[in-house]
């Protein structure tokens, strides 16, 4: 009984899962297709201002389905190009902040000795800061704008890379054909890209779908305070911003936008989640 009732609980967990990763999956596709489409077609110039049309409610113009905002700006158009934006800064941002922070820890891993500790010990020291803090300073120190956002978010996820990767490799040094592999005398080098790698390359594929969904927050959040995306370009977090004057009297400014920051953290954590159970399921 108690075999079948464990049966019955891991059966629902695995469905739960799958769930995770087909949701997960058609909201990562929905917004990936929406940044494709900014490059193809949008209704209206995102960034073109007519005061005539100002305020226009959602559902009052067949031309401006979602409305328009203060400066008679189309609503959907900007959403549309705004995801261009957040997409590139978070998915550049993420792919240079996973290559440093997989490189250091797996150097900090395989090197040890007072090398080993100088890297860990930094990194512990970036993980100190609070995300946005260490992210406000380093827009600070680069600039305003999508490089500042990019270099902002980059190093906010060197930490996790890196710690994964240290903690990854330490873990693996007793399985016996890494030991093989050892007792041969490779380099290091050669151990790293024919043995090591395959085993990271999961979580890694995993920690940097989740990321996405952090540094979507990330540079939301920087635009929201005026310290990502410039004006007059179109951000989701700016959109808030813009909407927060006015949010009273026409709340439908701010929907569209945090809708679409909501879909899209929830997609990529969601697709992180039902990609970790896949292949590490698949490797076990």
């Amino acid at each position: 009984m108690r075999c079948k009732a464990s049966d019955s609980v891991a059966s629902k967990i695995r469905i739960k899962k799958k769930y995770h990763l087909i949701m997960g999956g058609g909201l990562t596709v929905l917004v990936a297709a929406l940044c494709l489409l900014s490059f193809i077609y949008m209704p209206h110039n995102p960034n073109e201002m007519n005061l005539g049309l100002r305020f226009v409610g959602p559902g009052q113009n067949p031309a401006f389905l979602l409305g328009t905002d203060n400066f008679g700006r189309d609503i959907l158009s900007r959403i549309i190009y705004g995801s261009r934006s957040v997409l590139l800064v978070c998915f550049v941002a993420v792919a240079l902040g996973s290559l440093a922070g997989s490189l250091l820890g797996a150097i900090a891993a395989i090197a040890k000795g007072p090398l080993s500790a100088v890297i860990m010990r930094s990194i512990d020291g970036l993980m100190a800061f609070p995300g946005i803090l260490l992210a406000m300073m380093m827009v600070a120190a680069v600039g305003k704008g999508q490089e500042g956002a990019v270099a902002a978010i980059g190093v906010f996820m060197i930490p996790p890379f890196a710690r994964l990767v240290y903690s990854l490799i330490l873990d693996s040094e007793n399985l016996l054909f890494i030991k093989a592999a050892k007792s041969y005398g490779i380099s290091r080098r050669r151990l790293l890209a024919k043995h090591y790698l395959p085993l990271l390359l999961p979580r890694l594929i995993t920690q940097f779908t989740a990321c996405i969904g952090a540094a979507i927050m990330i540079e939301t959040s920087l635009s929201f305070l005026g310290l990502g995306i410039q004006p007059p370009n179109a951000s989701w977090g700016l959109m808030l911003n813009e909407a927060r004057q006015n949010f009273l009297q026409y709340p439908y400014l701010a929907v569209g936008p945090g809708v679409a920051i909501a879909l899209s953290v929830l997609g990529f954590n969601l697709l992180g989640d039902g990609l970790n159970d896949l292949l590490i399921r698949r490797r076990s």
